[in-house]
């Protein structure tokens, strides 16, 4: 008996992913826990697995074929003794047994189909500015958007009134019908432009048309459902982190080599944003009531700092999570914020490494912006967003003195972190990143 494999779900969310590289061949056998082959989701590449023991009868997915619906056939495995050739056309046929011979009846009945299928479309309606409804033929429809008219205040002349193209075009030039437009057209209610109508504002020649990916589609959509859905509301501050700066001079000093390929190194680096993690994490310890998700039904409160942290990668970024950070020292969250980067640019993430988290960073201090709001990753209440650590003039003392400031924004679902409890966690962070120290307790 033949066994399908088809494309598996490697996540949760995941609805079709691009067969990136075949690890078999037709002929070669293989056996549970060999991997087959390399599937690109919209955030990593993983391999995938067999899970049962046979030869391959046939790769029915090139590899490099991109969208592939999840659950699709991708190759046939024959087991032991049965024929390669007949396992694949057996498993294609979607049937064990000998596929019945094809009818020709249904490919004739098809346009008749079709036909019918295409009468209610055309006698879709547009909406009338009284709540009534106006029919009129697709052409027509575009004829008056493309010309700014007003359907509603145009007489249909086609079959049961319906307006059709000649109607729309005695209608422009009699004006009437623009004039209604105009008047009953609010700016909010105007329609989204179309891809064509976007590229004829640009000049022929002068650009390129690059395809969205998986992973850019996906950005779009969680993004629009962020801030369609999530009552986002800012809070900013600023911190002095010389005291920070001067201990991470100081850690990074003492900290003990270890033997590695290209000789001794450091055991650890740490950056600014190793201890930002730290900092952000031990803030939601301290205020427990900030480090929760919402739900429609319960408000769910985390009982450890799963910190996300935004990584960019070419055509996109992603948000690989520190586990437990408020638990971990600051050289464990380093190095492993270290494997985590670099394995999030190559796509080798596993799902588990970059889905959840309660909370997360997103730092682009290193590309010298001062602040900004970050948008936030459901089901996440809380985002982060780090500048860069400047000197400015600060007052202490009645004085004007020199300090290295950097500015913080947090964004938080107003649902769950109100304004005084997250200025509350605010005032936390900023506690322990200039009170470095407590860090290491």
């Amino acid at each position: 008996m033949p066994i399908k494999v088809t494309m598996p779900a490697l996540s949760p969310t995941m609805e079709e992913g691009n067969l990136a590289k075949w690890m078999v061949k037709e002929g070669d056998s293989v056996a549970p826990g060999d991997v087959i082959a390399e599937i690109e989701t919209d955030k990593a590449t993983m391999e995938v697995e067999a899970v049962d023991e046979g030869t391959v009868a046939k790769l029915v997915v090139p590899e490099g074929t991109e969208g592939v619906k999840v659950n699709a056939l991708i190759a046939v495995l024959a087991e032991e003794g049965e024929d390669a050739n007949a396992a694949a056309k057996a498993a294609e046929s979607g049937s064990d047994s000998k596929p019945e011979p094809k009818s020709e009846k249904p490919a004739k009945e098809e346009a008749p189909a079709a036909k019918s299928e295409a009468k209610p479309a055309e006698a879709k309606a547009a909406p009338a500015g009284d709540g009534e409804r106006v029919f009129a033929s697709p052409l027509a429809r575009r004829l008056a958007k493309e010309a700014g008219l007003d359907l509603s205040a145009i007489s249909g002349s086609g079959p049961k009134g319906r307006i059709v193209k000649a109607d729309v075009e005695a209608a422009e030039k009699d004006g009437g019908a623009k004039a209604a437009a105009a008047a009953s057209a609010a700016p909010s209610a105007q329609p989204a432009m179309s891809d064509d109508q976007v590229m004829k504002l640009f000049e022929e020649g002068s650009y390129e048309l690059i395809p969205h990916d998986s992973m850019r589609k996906t950005i779009a959509r969680r993004l629009v459902e962020a801030k369609s859905t999530v009552p986002h509301f800012y809070l900013t501050l600023d911190c002095e982190i010389d005291a920070l700066l001067a201990l991470r001079k100081q850690l990074n000093e003492a900290a003990p080599k270890v033997k590695g390929e290209n000789g001794e190194k450091p055991a650890y680096k740490l950056s600014v944003n190793d201890m930002v993690i730290k900092a952000h994490a031990k803030a939601l310890a301290m205020v427990p009531e900030a480090n929760v998700s919402w739900t429609e039904s319960a408000m769910v409160k985390h009982k450890n700092a799963d910190v996300g942290v935004a990584v960019s990668i070419p055509g996109g970024l992603i948000t690989p999570i520190i586990r437990r950070a408020d638990e971990k020292t600051l050289s464990a969250i380093s190095n492993e914020m270290k494997d985590l980067a670099t394995r999030a640019r190559s796509r080798k993430l596993k799902a588990e490494e970059y889905q959840g988290g309660n909370t997360a960073v997103s730092n682009l201090g290193m590309f010298g912006i001062k602040d900004f709001a970050a948008v936030i990753n459901p089901p996440h209440a809380t985002i982060l967003a780090v500048g860069a650590g400047e000197q400015r003039p600060v007052v202490k003392d009645g004085e004007v003195k020199v300090a290295t400031v950097m500015s913080v924004t947090l964004s938080t679902d107003h649902r769950a972190v109100d304004g005084a409890l997250g200025a509350e966690l605010l005032a936390a962070f900023r506690k322990v990143i200039e009170n470095p120290l407590t860090m290491l307790i």
